[in-house]
């Protein structure tokens, strides 16, 4: 992996030269490599996800998508979909920083793509100086002639994945003959019953989409709470899921790197999973290897994702730390429960049964406590000698947070990641001080939303499975009609480890 970082001072003011470069549509009106350029399906220029297709000078074109934009930090980072070089996996940022002598302007350019060995010098070069430094050339030039582009109003840049609508439209079945999938459809927001088995019309895979026909679909917590409606990421009729392995079908025009028959698995919205076949963007797709069958990869990923960024970033978990783990039982605890220990900590597990327990402590938990015998704060002030657990993996919620922020020690973190059990409600933060605890919720969204975030996440978690720290147990099965039923399982805590739909 080549790795190229330019940077230099630019002889004007930071937002003078923020309103240039964010304009993510604009480089043809700076750059000299540029002959033109367009926003594809007229999508605004600062817009997360938007595609700029453009030519070169010298006649090659390329498509290249925005992956973040911040007017905060004066950032945006973009990455390359086609090119006719083979500059494969390039992802490049932008970011810049105020010079308070002379209120100047510092401008870092950096990248990091894999060339064919033969083309290592030729493609670095070319990045460097006909890309990076000929752009610094162009805008200091711009600039210094006073030519600056009036801003682009600003708008909204992302919100949170529990926020922001993914859910598309149904497509209604043509009388004319056009395709079909069988779905499950969320008529309106409620309880599991809302949830109909049905037929919705599956136009042809467009401009950068490809079809998948899902073999196994995961049942995750977010599923209940996009049928609730607690989380705004589908729109009433819509078909709910997130995650789901299966085979590609069709490649749409514009869909490079692909090929039909190809395994793929995706824990990301847009929802729509839980159907027979759909269509969507392939940029957060990721290939299965031989050794992740479709049934582990669509029970887990999502799970398996979600315990990566929690266990190393949200809190590092270190070697002699004490870990509290809720729902110890459950997906997403299973895998916390046996990686924890793996990372070194002393893991206490919490559990709603005796025959949970059992399950606990085979995974590896080194202190189990069944809710329905003890106070499990006050069992892990015992366990711990009066000192407390060091970070607590909450995803029950109402039922357990105030026992959590008691179970913690002083500098203890508490990780809200799902409220299963109900919303937490309103708390007093200065009473956090008493403990100097933390307390975070991370999204989901915030670790995954590009393919170098979710390629961490993803390669970490493979790894797991591979070296043995994290072993998955068979899903529990369901036929895709029986939706309801999972829902039903998992809302109840009647179920163990995942659940899947075989579609």
């Amino acid at each position: 992996m080549v790795k190229v970082c330019q940077s230099t001072i630019i002889d004007a003011p930071i937002d003078e030269v923020w309103r240039v470069l964010r304009d993510f549509n604009g480089h043809d009106r700076w750059h000299p490599a540029i002959a033109s350029s367009a926003i594809e399906n007229g999508e605004p220029v600062d817009a997360i996800g938007s595609v700029r297709r453009f030519r070169l000078a010298d006649g090659g074109e390329l498509r290249e998508q925005l992956l973040s934009l911040s007017d905060t930090d004066f950032r945006l980072t973009y990455c390359l979909l086609e090119a006719p070089l083979p500059l494969m996996g390039y992802v490049a940022s932008i970011r810049l920083k105020p010079v308070t002598d002379g209120n100047r302007t510092f401008w870092e350019w950096r990248s990091e793509f894999q060339p064919p060995a033969n083309r290592r010098e030729e493609l670095t070069r070319l990045v460097t100086e006909d890309i990076y430094r000929a752009g610094f050339a162009a805008i200091r030039k711009l600039l210094s002639a006073g030519q600056a582009r009036t801003p682009v109003a600003a708008r909204p840049i992302a919100t949170p994945i529990e926020t922001r609508p993914a859910s598309r439209p149904l497509e209604p079945i043509s009388a004319t003959g056009s395709d079909h999938t069988r779905a499950i459809v969320v008529a309106r927001h409620g309880g599991p019953e809302v949830m109909e088995f049905r037929e919705i019309g599956l136009p042809e895979p467009g401009y950068g989409e490809l079809r998948i026909r899902h073999t196994i679909i995961g049942v995750n917590f977010i599923d209940v709470y996009c049928r609730t409606g607690y989380f705004d990421l589908l729109t009433p009729p819509g078909v709910p899921g997130m995650e789901a392995a299966g085979v590609i079908e069709a490649i749409g025009p514009g869909v490079s790197g692909f090929r039909v028959g190809e395994r793929v698995g995706y824990a990301c919205p847009p929802v729509g999973a839980y159907s027979e076949r759909r269509n969507m963007s392939p940029e957060l797709l990721v290939r299965l290897p031989d050794d992740i069958s479709d049934e582990t990869a669509a029970g887990a990923l999502l799970k398996g994702v979600a315990a990566s960024f929690l266990l190393h970033d949200v809190h590092a978990v270190r070697p002699g730390s004490t870990v509290l783990v809720h729902a110890a039982a459950g997906g997403i605890g299973q895998i916390l429960v046996q990686w924890a220990r793996h990372l070194g900590a002393t893991v206490i597990a919490t559990v709603s049964s005796d025959d949970k327990a059992r399950l606990a402590e085979r995974l590896g938990a080194h202190h189990v406590v069944v809710y329905s015998r003890e106070i499990f704060a006050d069992a892990v002030m015992e366990i711990t000698g009066g000192r407390g657990a060091d970070v607590v993996y909450d995803a029950v919620g109402s039922d357990t947070f105030a026992g959590s922020l008691a179970a913690l020690g002083v500098r203890g973190h508490l990780v809200s990641f799902g409220q299963a059990s109900g919303p937490v409600g309103n708390w007093d933060i200065g009473r956090f001080s008493s403990k100097s605890i933390t307390v975070s919720r991370p999204n989901y969204g915030h670790y995954t939303d590009t393919p170098d975030k979710l390629a961490l996440q993803m390669n970490r978690f493979f790894t797991a499975l591979r070296q043995g720290v994290v072993r998955i147990d068979a899903p529990r099965r369901y036929p895709l009609a029986q939706a309801a039923d999972a829902h039903r399982d998992l809302e109840s805590r009647r179920s163990t480890g995942s659940l899947v739909l075989v579609a």
